[in-house]
């Protein structure tokens, strides 16, 4: 990774948080340091050992670690989050194991919606299974929200975390609002 000699500085892309509906909030989540990794399985442990945190090997899965979350996208794919907004791509560099990371810091923001509606403002626009059952604290996939793509991750029993491309952030937040009134 090639150094530049100043770093902009990673700013929230929209107001902290939205009206929401009486039994969800919505509202978007200070930046954080995200990497693209992708890597070969028996790269896996070598790359979490260097990051402090197991990427996890099962679909849909995460794992979280000193201000970090792993989130499982494909078999040799991981979403890195650092809420504590570290250089995780420094801390790769000097590995021997086979990787590819890319910093998307800038790329990506994110939203949380929680409340007993969450999941229902959420169906509104992604069709797939939200309920605890088959989508467990923990739980995370690549779907679709309406139009656009998103990261969904499953933060606790009645919260979500959506990580949109910035450019699709308006969108999202607009979607998320609007179904959260209309719920319930």
């Amino acid at each position: 990774m090639a150094e530049t000699g100043t770093t902009a500085a990673r700013r929230p892309k929209q107001p902290s948080s939205a009206p929401s509906g009486e039994r969800t909030a919505i509202g978007m989540l200070p930046p954080a340091s995200r990497l693209s990794l992708r890597a070969p399985e028996s790269s896996r442990a070598a790359l979490g050992q260097a990051l402090g945190i197991a990427l996890p090997g099962v679909p849909k899965t995460s794992a979280a670690g000193e201000g970090r979350v792993a989130l499982w996208l494909g078999p040799d794919e991981w979403l890195v989050i650092d809420h504590l907004d570290r250089d995780m791509a420094a801390e790769l560099m000097r590995l021997d194991a086979l990787h590819a990371a890319v910093d998307v810091s800038h790329r990506n923001v994110a939203i949380e919606i929680e409340g007993p509606g969450a999941e229902a403002v959420l169906n509104a626009g992604c069709p797939q299974d939200l309920s605890l059952a088959a989508f467990p604290v923990g739980a995370c996939s690549r779907t679709v929200l309406g139009k656009v793509e998103i990261v969904l991750h499953r933060t606790g029993d009645r919260s979500f975390r959506v990580e949109c491309w910035r450019s699709f952030a308006d969108y999202a937040f607009a979607f998320l609002t609007e179904a959260a009134m209309h719920e319930g």
